[in-house]
C-alpha cells in the first residue's frame, strides 16, 4: 500500500469529503477529532459512515478521538460496520496504546483496519517511541508540531523562520527512527501554510531526505507536490538499478566501484529501498 500523501478531510464536511476523492492522495483521512467541534461529532460519525459505504474502494481511513476519552468507542461503533482500511491513533502513547486499540477492533469483530499512530502528542508519548515494535495492525507512526507544545506549555514548536524549535525537531527525529526500528512507515506531519506550495516542496524533499516515505496534508492543493516529492525521479531510479545490477554481477563483494564511487552495503539498501517506491 503506498502512502506518499494523506489528506485529512472534516467528518462533518461531506461536500469535501466528495471533493477529496479526485485530490490524488494515496489516502483520506476522514476526521472525526481535531476537526470536528464537540456538538458536531455525532452528525460526523453518520456522515463518516455514509462515505466510507458510498466509496468503499478507495483507500479511506479514520482519525478517531483519544482512546482514554468517551468518544472513541463511539467512533469505532459507527465507522466500523463500514469497513474503513484503518483508524488513525490520536495521542498514541507506545505499542501499548496500539495494542488496545486492537483489542477494541477484534471485539468489534474487526479483523482487517490498519493503524497508523499519532506518537508524539503528549510528554509520556515521547518515552515511548521505541516500544512499537511488534505492534499488530501497524502500518506506519507519524508525529504533531501542535498538540506537543499545548501539553507542556509552550508557546509555539517553531522559529520565526518556521523551522523547528529543537524540542520539537527532536519528536520528529524519534518519531523517525521509532517507526525505522518497528519495521513501518514513517509520515512526516503537515506543512501549515497550504498556499505555500514553493516551501512546501522543500519541506517534503527534506523530509523524503531523511527518510520519510510519506506526508500528511490539510488541502488537496498541496497533494500534487508531495506525491512528487516521494516519487522517485528517472534518474533515482536509473541509478538503484545500476547499483542493484553492479552487486548482482559480482555477488561476493563487499564493496564496488560505480561511476567512480564507492559503494558498499548500506547503498545496495538504498537502492532497493528506491526500486520499491516505483
Amino acid at each position: 500500500m503506498r502512502l506518499r500523501s494523506l489528506l485529512f478531510v472534516p467528518g462533518d464536511r461531506p461536500d469535501r469529503m466528495e471533493k477529496a476523492l479526485g485530490s490524488g492522495a494515496d489516502a483520506l483521512i476522514l476526521d472525526l477529532e481535531d476537526a470536528v467541534a464537540p456538538s458536531a461529532k455525532a452528525d460526523a460519525r453518520w456522515h463518516v459512515g455514509r462515505f466510507l459505504e458510498a466509496n468503499g474502494p478507495a483507500n479511506l481511513w479514520v482519525r478517531i478521538n483519544p482512546l482514554d476519552g468517551p468518544e472513541a468507542d463511539k467512533d469505532l461503533a459507527a465507522v466500523l460496520p463500514h469497513h474503513p482500511n484503518g483508524i488513525v491513533l490520536p495521542k498514541a502513547e507506545g505499542g501499548t496504546s496500539v495494542a488496545e486499540l486492537g483489542r477494541r477492533l477484534a471485539a468489534k469483530g474487526n479483523v482487517s483496519a490498519q493503524i497508523l499512530a499519532i506518537a508524539t502528542e503528549t510528554p509520556a508519548a515521547m518515552f515511548q517511541l521505541g516500544t512499537y515494535a511488534g505492534a499488530k495492525r501497524l502500518a506506519g507512526l507519524t508525529w504533531g508540531a501542535e498538540d506537543l507544545p499545548a501539553a507542556i506549555g509552550a508557546s509555539t514548536s517553531r522559529e520565526e523562520d518556521g523551522r523547528y524549535t529543537p524540542p520539537y525537531e527532536l519528536a520528529r527525529s524519534l518519531c523517525l527512527f521509532g517507526a525505522a526500528a518497528a519495521g513501518v512507515a514513517p509520515i512526516e506531519t503537515v506543512y501549515p501554510a497550504f498556499r505555500d506550495l514553493e516551501g512546501l516542496a522543500a519541506y517534503a524533499a527534506r523530509a523524503r531526505r531523511d527518510g520519510f516515505t510519506g506526508m500528511m496534508a490539510i488541502h488537496p492543493a498541496q497533494i500534487e507536490v508531495i506525491n512528487a516529492a516521494f516519487t522517485p525521479s528517472a534518474a533515482e531510479i536509473e541509478h538503484a538499478r545500476a547499483v542493484v545490477a553492479a552487486f548482482e554481477a559480482s555477488p561476493g563483494a563487499g564493496a564496488l566501484s560505480l561511476h567512480g564511487k564507492m559503494i558498499d552495503g548500506p547503498h545496495l539498501v538504498q537502492a532497493q529501498r528506491t526500486l520499491s517506491q516505483i
